[in-house]
């Protein structure tokens, strides 16, 4: 069953979103993942700064 998530905070850093969600635990969770084609990252982080890091420093193996 896959998670029914209500992202919220959604920014876009190149190819990748960072939004900010609450898992099933009632946690605050920071995500980053990539919307280029056949890319498949993505990873969930405790801080917003992690998240965007990730996402700043995010190189596809997919060119």
């Amino acid at each position: 069953m896959p998670a029914n998530r209500r992202f919220r905070n959604v920014t876009r850093i190149g190819p990748v979103q960072v939004a900010t969600s609450y898992d099933g635990r009632g946690c605050e969770k920071h995500t980053a993942a990539c919307t280029a084609p056949r890319c498949g990252f993505s990873a969930d982080y405790d801080s917003r700064s992690a998240a965007e890091l990730a996402a700043r420093t995010h190189r596809c193996p997919v060119r």
